[in-house]
């Protein structure tokens, strides 16, 4: 052995081969900075082996190397640039001298080969995969550039265009795609992979195979006419700054990156990955980005806990209530191969519910999603009935019904009579308290809130609302099957409008406020789109939810909060809701909907709208406007954690993001918080504090701010 680690060794085979592998203590393999270390000692070694004639780059695990361990970054991104650049660099020195090696290197790639795995084989001479293989550079996706010679080794491998489109989507590939851009050298089912990769190592040792010329582009400026390098980084640019837009700074500086360094060598190209990396690393794009990915991880990783907790399976399941919410909740867990009961009274709701599941599903078929069988498959796992019989085996039951308590109660009673003493009853509601639903039914402990968003087969999060008497039993059983059914649950205590919606109506209110001192809703929405990065205004949102639901929970959360979210006098919702403007449903609200000659839908401000408020219209500052609707938001956020009705920051930043569109970019409620700084937003909201309850800060927020800690690394005290 010339090499053994806790991660890597190095080891000595027939005919001279080095076999060099990466098996790391823990389920994948990954770079951090003790593996960077081992990474050195094996070149080292292999350096000082005389007897070395090529190296064989292996995986003990079932995927080659996922990337880099991102719990590293953000605490090292927080160090000025002067100090973050030679981190950088020392991290690609050790991918350059192993390329440098005198003599040639196969890497046989097995299951994920992901940003520094993917680096890794690019430093090697020829690259072999098996099937399973799913290789690319994802980097993007957090904000940054790939940092280990990404930029450098890809286009010159593959070509500038090829290679800044794999580095600006930061998708990943098939092996049989990779091979047919030049990533890979040869596909081979898994059984043939070591003895394939040891054979072309063998051909190149004994000179059949030219590693030298192999290696060299690499090394070398791009082969790019002046007239090639103008045509290719112009319609690349072109192309990223439509796609990815201000608020991505990512994309534009890969590319920025690759075209300063084309007529460069490796070391010159190399100094400018490293130092926009760095650039990249400093940015609250990335900051936002990768913390987003770890809030993902928290959030999946106690979905996990719970699946493996949950002591009851859900193999077959109901929703009662078949209208397009009910239909999208039966398409989701017959899509994902749980068999589903639907109940209605009616055969002409379970007609829309049909409906519903298999637009859906002729959606996926006219993209090439899904073949004929498939198609047949999931509409053969939803049963539509009109009878409680259909129900009575099954394992949880998600009532689906009209947003009326009385009704739900109603309903909910009467299932809980057909279904068996172990079944779960939950309830798909918005706003409605599980607790008070829990008095309609018998067994309070295997009862619980489930509440999807709309479309359900389009919005990841699932709101798993628990009850003063719901058990941990049921809890988990709910969050397995949310899992199961492909969607991120997220578990919350009981109070008006759970998490999400109580978070969401400050906001509103803000905005209603807002309009009421004459700003122009359209104004206001071009601005949370284009400037704050709202997939929607909230003109347009309400407009979506329908201005009957949102006057609705509007005084659902009034009730529940009276001092904070009291009905506003003159509130526009109520105004529209009143003069039958409901919104996108019939037409008409904020904004008149139609279709123009082609018949693409139109979306025009509505001068009915405007005529309807009757107020003298005013001009609002587009930091104004921001700070006016995300305070009380943020605002309500804090409180949710210091009342326990989320659990952590994570929880509550992938909460908005998957149940609201928050935008990526900024991170979530808690991370734009951090970002823009405790104290800064204190100031911010003390500026507005006259206006009313929702834009006071709590104590827990100044005495987090004057303790200079993190949400994100520290418990919140709970009320």
């Amino acid at each position: 052995m010339l090499f053994q680690g806790k991660s890597l060794s190095a080891e000595l085979l027939d005919n001279g081969i080095v076999e060099f592998k990466f098996d790391a203590e823990g389920s994948v393999n990954k770079f951090d900075q003790e593996t960077f270390k081992e990474y050195r000692a094996v070149i080292a070694a292999i350096k000082d082996c005389s007897d070395a004639k090529g190296v064989l780059v292996t995986s003990g695990k079932s995927s080659f190397i996922v990337g880099a361990d991102i719990t590293e970054f953000l605490d090292m991104f927080k160090k000025p640039k002067e100090e973050l650049i030679p981190w950088i660099k020392e991290g690609s020195d050790v991918f350059d001298s192993f390329e440098d090696l005198d003599i040639p290197t196969v890497v046989a790639l097995n299951g994920f080969a992901l940003g520094g795995g993917c680096e890794m084989s690019l430093a090697c001479d020829y690259r072999i995969a098996d099937t399973s293989c799913s290789i690319g550079l994802p980097e993007v996706k957090l904000g940054l550039m790939p940092g280990f010679g990404g930029t450098v080794r890809l286009p010159r491998l593959i070509g500038a265009d090829n290679a800044i489109e794999w580095m600006s989507t930061g998708k990943a590939h098939k092996p049989e795609q990779a091979m047919a851009v030049g990533v890979l050298d040869a596909v081979v089912a898994p059984e043939d992979l070591r003895d394939a990769a040891l054979k072309m190592l063998q051909q190149a040792i004994d000179g059949k195979l030219d590693w030298r010329a192999k290696r060299q582009p690499k090394l070398e400026p791009l082969k790019l006419s002046p007239t090639e390098t103008v045509m290719t980084f112009s319609t690349c640019k072109g192309m990223i700054a439509a796609k990815a837009g201000k608020h991505y700074p990512a994309p534009m500086a890969t590319v920025n990156t690759i075209e300063a360094a084309a007529g460069l060598d490796r070391t010159g190209a190399m100094k400018l990955e490293n130092e926009g990396f760095a650039e990249l690393a400093k940015t609250d794009a990335a900051t936002a980005q990768i913390g987003l990915f770890l809030a993902d991880q928290v959030v999946k990783g106690k979905a996990k806990k719970a699946s493996k907790m949950a002591t009851k399976s859900v193999d077959r399941a109901a929703v009662l209530g078949a209208g397009i919410m009910g239909g999208g909740i039966a398409y989701q867990s017959a899509y994902k191969g749980t068999p589903i009961v639907m109940k209605d009274i009616n055969n002409e709701a379970l007609d829309l519910g049909l409906t519903t599941a298999a637009g859906i599903l002729s959606k996926l078929a006219d993209r090439g999603r899904i073949n004929a069988k498939k198609m047949a498959g999931v509409l053969n796992n939803i049963t539509p009935t009109l009878s409680y019989d259909s129900v009575k085996d099954v394992d949880v039951v998600v009532e689906a019904v009209v947003e009326n308590p009385k009704v739900k109660a109603s309903v909910l009673a009467e299932v809980e009579s057909y279904v068996s003493d172990d079944a779960i009853v939950t309830s798909n509601t918005s706003t409605i308290s599980i607790d008070l639903l829990a008095q309609s039914v018998k067994r309070k402990d295997k009862f619980c809130g489930m509440h999807f968003f709309n479309p359900v087969h389009k919005m990841p999060l699932v709101e798993v609302i628990r009850g003063k008497e719901t058990s941990d039993e049921t809890v988990a059983a709910v969050v397995a099957y949310a899992a199961k059914m492909g969607k991120s649950p997220i578990v919350v205590n009981d109070c008006p409008g759970f998490y999400i919606n109580r978070v969401l109506f400050p906001y509103l209110a803000g905005f209603s406020q807002l309009v009421l001192e004459g700003a122009d809703f359209a104004a206001v929405d071009k601005v949370m789109e284009k400037q704050f990065g709202w997939p929607m205004g909230p003109a347009y949102l309400l407009d979506v939810v329908g201005i009957d639901t949102a006057d609705h929970c509007t005084g659902v959360m009034s009730e529940g909060f009276p001092t904070r979210m009291g009905k506003i006098a003159n509130d526009p919702v109520s105004s529209l809701y009143q003069a039958n403007r409901l919104g996108q449903k019939n037409g008409s609200g904020f904004f008149d909907y139609g279709k123009d000659k082609r018949g693409k839908p139109t979306k025009v401000a509505a001068q009915a709208a405007y005529d309807l408020f009757n107020i003298e219209h005013q001009t609002f500052e587009a930091d104004e406007i921001i700070a006016r609707l995300m305070i009380p938001m943020v605002n309500e956020v804090i409180r949710c954690l210091e009342e326990g009705v989320v659990d952590s920051a994570a929880e509550a930043d992938m909460g908005l993001i998957y149940g609201l569109g928050f935008p990526p970019f900024r991170g979530g409620p808690i991370r734009y918080l951090e970002t823009l700084g405790l104290e800064n937003f204190i100031a911010m909201a003390d500026k507005y504090a006259h206006l009313g309850e929702i834009y006071q800060v709590t104590d827990g927020l100044r005495e987090m701010a004057a303790s200079g800690k993190s949400y994100f690394s520290t418990d919140v005290k709970k009320a």
